[in-house]
């Protein structure tokens, strides 16, 4: 089995040196109006060149550009609709991390493209390798939101979001990705919602292309899940093992009928992992993976120091070769 290594969403856009600190140098002076519209992008183009870096010489095999432009995993891209304003602060699931609330008060439309720009940046920058577009999902996105007008129930809002992310996944795969990450956390908090997340799956399948679609979940347990989720119309899982002790032992037992993203190493915790706490769950899952599989971060890396997020990904590099140079992997 082949394992690739690579990033599963956010990378913090600031660190401790001087250097590292021209993000948020910037973004002052953008909230004073000492720089224009056009020079604070120039520096998130900057920044999102420099993480990308830093990714691929850490070792990661297919990285994100970081979501540097992103304030939050839901607002992102709700702000650019029409039908939508943006509310106060809520807690993102039990982290210090804070999103703003999309207000939902009529039809959503897309005015323009918004992530193509940013992958098309990205994709510069990783080249001559792949790199892998980020989006927040249609049920999260609904989840997140607070619902005034326009449409009936959560179902029906992320039917809507899912119209709208399907043209930007068309955008994306014209653009040149291979694979889309489409974030789903919400989903593994209200499991009585799995058909509406796999409508919204098959909505985005019309747009993808030739590009491969993966599911990524995060902060909670997928096991109790497991089946529904070999069941999404997309070709990748991303599972985190950190909220699953048992998840391992459940695909040794059922086996997969899709590529799994496996979440080995703690995207929220600065401790970095050993061959102990990562070989085992290789090990009992490796026959059961096919010919490839990806290890990555059991989520994006943002809510750690920077410097902390680097030693992750090398730490993971490491392990995945280790493991592999120890044969382990032919098991």
């Amino acid at each position: 089995m082949r394992l690739i290594l690579a990033s599963a969403g956010s990378y913090p856009r600031i660190g401790d040196a001087p250097g590292a600190q021209r993000h948020r140098r910037a973004y002052a002076q953008r909230e004073r109006g000492e720089i224009t519209e056009a020079e604070w992008q120039a520096v998130e183009d900057e920044v999102t060149r420099e993480v990308i870096a830093e990714q691929v010489a850490a070792g990661v095999q297919l990285p994100t550009d970081g979501q540097v432009r992103w304030y939050d995993p839901i607002s992102h891209v709700a702000r650019s609709l029409e039908g939508v304003t943006i509310d106060g602060l809520l807690r993102y699931f039990d982290t210090n991390f804070y999103f703003r609330q999309p207000v939902v008060a009529g039809r959503l439309r897309r005015r323009e493209p918004i992530l193509r720009r940013e992958f098309e940046v990205a994709r510069a920058a990783a080249a001559p390798g792949p790199v892998k577009p980020v989006l927040t999902g249609p049920y999260s996105l609904a989840r997140g939101s607070i619902l005034e007008g326009g449409y009936r129930g959560v179902p029906a809002l992320a039917r809507a979001y899912a119209e709208v992310l399907a043209e930007e996944v068309a955008d994306l795969a014209r653009a040149g990705a291979e694979l889309i990450q489409v974030d789903e956390p919400f989903l593994l908090h209200h499991p009585e919602d799995a058909e509406v997340v796999r409508e919204s799956f098959a909505v985005l399948g019309t747009a993808r292309g030739t590009a491969r679609l993966a599911c990524y979940t995060y902060f909670g347990d997928a096991l109790p899940l497991y089946d529904e989720l070999q069941r999404l119309p997309v070709d990748v899982l991303g599972l985190d093992f950190t909220y699953g002790p048992k998840l391992a032992r459940r695909i040794a037992e059922a086996g997969t009928e899709k590529v799994l993203a496996l979440g080995l190493i703690d995207g929220r915790n600065t401790k970095l992992e050993t061959e102990a706490a990562v070989y085992p769950a290789l090990d009992e899952v490796s026959a059961r993976l096919g010919e490839t599989a990806y290890l990555n971060p059991s989520c994006g890396l943002e809510l750690l120091p920077r410097d902390r997020a680097r030693a992750k990904l090398e730490t993971m590099v490491r392990l995945a070769r280790g493991w592999a140079g120890a044969g382990r992997s032919a098991r």
